[in-house]
C-alpha cells in the first residue's frame, strides 16, 4: 500500500505539523508532491495569520499551484498529516489532486471518510485515490500532547483570571 516514497513524504508533513505544534498551532502539515519532488509544502497558521482559512491543506495547495504554474494538480499526491475538514476537501477537490494519503482520522470534522464522503459527494474530481493511515500512531499522539497541554493552559488561564 505505501512505499518508501509515501514514507518519506509523509514524515515531512509529520515535521511541518511538528513546527505548527512548535508555534502554538494545531499541529498539521500538508506536502504536495509532483514527480517524486515536493512542490507545496503548509502547516495550520490560523493563529500567527489570524486567518480560518490558513490551513495546511490551502497554504500547500497554493504553493503548488504557484510552484507548478497551474492550478490543475491532478498530477500531484497530497501528504496531509490529518484528514481534511470541509473547506480542504472542497479545495483539494477543485485543485484536481490526483491522490490524497492522510494519516489519522478525523472523526469531528473530518470530510473525505469519518464524517461524511465529501469527495463523492462534490462529484468534481472523480479520479482522486485516497489513501490513510500512514504514521497515524505518531500524528495520534501529537494531536493529544497539544490538545492536552491546550486545556491545560486553558484551565491554568480560567484559574488566573478567578483569583
Amino acid at each position: 500500500m505505501f512505499d518508501e516514497t509515501d514514507a518519506k513524504f509523509m514524515k515531512k508533513a509529520y515535521l511541518l505539523a511538528m513546527r505548527a505544534y512548535e508555534e502554538g498551532e494545531v499541529p498539521i502539515g500538508a506536502v504536495i508532491v509532483r514527480e517524486g519532488k515536493a512542490i507545496g509544502e503548509g502547516y495550520n497558521q490560523t493563529e500567527l495569520l489570524r486567518d480560518a482559512t490558513a490551513h495546511a491543506e490551502m497554504i500547500a495547495i497554493t504553493a503548488a499551484e504557484n510552484t507548478k504554474d497551474n492550478w490543475h494538480l491532478n498530477d500531484c499526491t497530497l501528504y496531509v498529516t490529518v484528514e481534511p475538514c470541509m473547506m480542504c476537501t472542497g479545495a483539494i477537490s477543485l485543485s484536481r489532486i490526483g491522490r490524497i494519503v492522510y494519516g489519522l482520522e478525523d472523526p469531528r470534522i473530518g470530510f473525505i471518510s469519518s464524517r461524511f464522503d465529501g469527495l463523492q459527494e462534490l462529484n468534481i474530481n472523480k479520479a482522486v485515490t485516497v489513501e490513510s493511515g500512514l504514521m497515524r500512531d505518531e500524528i495520534y499522539e501529537l494531536m493529544q500532547n497539544f490538545f492536552r497541554e491546550l486545556r491545560a493552559r486553558d484551565k491554568s488561564n480560567k484559574s488566573a483570571r478567578e483569583s
